[in-house]
């Protein structure tokens, strides 16, 4: 069932040690900063939690995974300190799925764009459907993936970044996306994806928890300084969000 409400979804499911997190909007599964918000909150939430040793990350329906940032939010940017706020919402959720005590598995059903993406590679192991392409195009509306950018890099390597930004008219495959690392598995229907999700979530969350912690925070080393980090890379792109540049290219996005 597709949420309709204007600030999204947010639901989870406790079964077995295993959170499913799903998230929601009628918009493509975008994120308005509301949703945001509540899924970083959430995602702290678990990582407290007892009843859980792993957690899946899914979206509603079967079409797109994430469209990213919400559009007519972005569009209502009119200064720098509303610019930061905004982007700082991708910020707070990476910070937040990389600190998490619990190991975060990412199901990805479809297309996926700008903060998705970052969504993506945050999680610590994802698989997804053939249909799950990637994009990255935040350069052609005058901004950049600057916050997502570390997130991005730390799974694909920095050429893989580079070419994926930079061609940023450009859809990248679910195979291209495994290839360099985003994904682990690709599978050819839902069906498929979801009962593989299930045999590996359930053995990860048979195994020793101690053991998986210690695993995650080798998986996350030297990324002690993101907190710092992304937050200076929200800036950036708050600053450019208000470029004349921009301006132009959202209009003609709006139309």
């Amino acid at each position: 069932m597709a949420t309709t409400r204007e600030n999204g979804s947010l639901y989870t499911k406790i079964e077995n040690k295993i959170a499913t997190l799903e998230f929601g909007h009628p918009a493509s599964n975008s994120f308005p900063s509301e949703l945001l918000e509540r899924l970083e909150k959430e995602i702290n939430k678990l990582s407290e939690d007892e009843n859980v040793n792993v957690i899946i990350l899914k979206s509603e329906g079967e079409k797109a995974f994430c469209a990213g940032a919400s559009f007519d939010e972005l569009i209502g940017i009119k200064n720098m300190q509303l610019g930061k706020l905004f982007f700082s919402g991708f910020a707070n959720v990476i910070n937040a799925m990389r600190k998490c005590k619990k190991l975060i598995v990412g199901r990805v059903q479809g297309k996926t764009v700008g903060g998705g993406v970052g969504l993506i590679a945050a999680c610590d192991y994802a698989m997804a459907t053939d249909a799950a392409a990637i994009k990255l195009s935040e350069l052609s509306i005058g901004i950049g993936p600057f916050v997502i950018a570390p997130a991005v890099e730390r799974k694909i390597g920095v050429a893989a970044l580079g070419e994926l930004t930079l061609a940023a008219h450009e859809w990248k495959n679910a195979y291209w996306a495994k290839e360099k690392g985003m994904y682990a598995k690709v599978f050819e229907s839902v069906k498929d994806l979801d009962k593989e999700i299930d045999i590996f979530t359930q053995k990860l969350a048979s195994y020793n928890p101690q053991a998986l912690l210690e695993m995650k925070k080798i998986l996350w080393k030297n990324t002690e300084n993101w907190d710092n980090l992304l937050q200076e890379r929200a800036a950036i792109s708050g600053e450019l969000v208000l470029s004349d540049f921009t301006k132009n290219a959202l209009s003609k996005f709006k139309k």
